[in-house]
């Protein structure tokens, strides 16, 4: 059976380890993300939120293919905005709202939702009282990407997943 190649709308299974480096500090790239047989990492291929590097890296690979790229952080989340770090009043995120206090505390991830309902995070940067200082960049703006992997599977996408956009079945989103 010829293997299928990685191209726009098939489905792509994945593992791999990211490492991450800070273009601030000259230290060693550390993992931050493993997605190893038991947990592959599946997306559709064009139609992800991944970098745009990140595909061109892939595309004709095929499933057995081994795949080490780095991402430059202008190929990858880009530097952090100023203007994604805002102030929040401790007032919207009430125990009724799903927000116990032990998740407010620094350093944490806020699990949010924006205007159009899809989730994001944040980033609790400081709590100042009435406020929290909050942090909406990508956890990984300023970060040089290392993926190290292999590419387990690749087929062609379901219509419905092409609709839908994601990927269904066992590795995938369940409704």
């Amino acid at each position: 059976m010829k293997h299928m190649e990685i191209a726009n709308n098939t489905v792509v299974g994945l593992t791999y380890e990211l490492k991450v480096s800070s273009v601030d500090e000259e230290s060693a790239p550390f993992s931050v993300e493993v997605r190893n047989e038991e947990d592959p990492f599946y997306f559709i291929f064009g139609n992800s939120d991944l970098p745009k590097k990140f595909e061109e890296y892939l595309v004709s690979k095929k499933q057995g293919d081994n795949f080490n790229f780095t991402l430059e952080v202008d190929e990858a989340y880009g530097q952090a905005d100023d203007e994604l770090i805002v102030d929040i009043s401790k007032d919207q995120l009430t125990e009724a709202r799903g927000f116990k206090p032990e998740m407010l505390e620094e350093g944490n991830f806020l699990p949010l939702v924006d205007e159009e309902g899809y989730p994001m995070q944040a980033k609790i940067l400081k709590d100042m009282g009435d406020q929290l200082l909050l942090d909406f960049n990508h956890p990984l703006v300023n970060f040089r990407l290392h993926f190290d992997g292999e590419v387990k599977e690749v087929r062609e996408a379901t219509e419905e997943e092409l609709n839908h956009g994601h990927v269904h079945g066992l590795n995938g989103h369940q409704h």
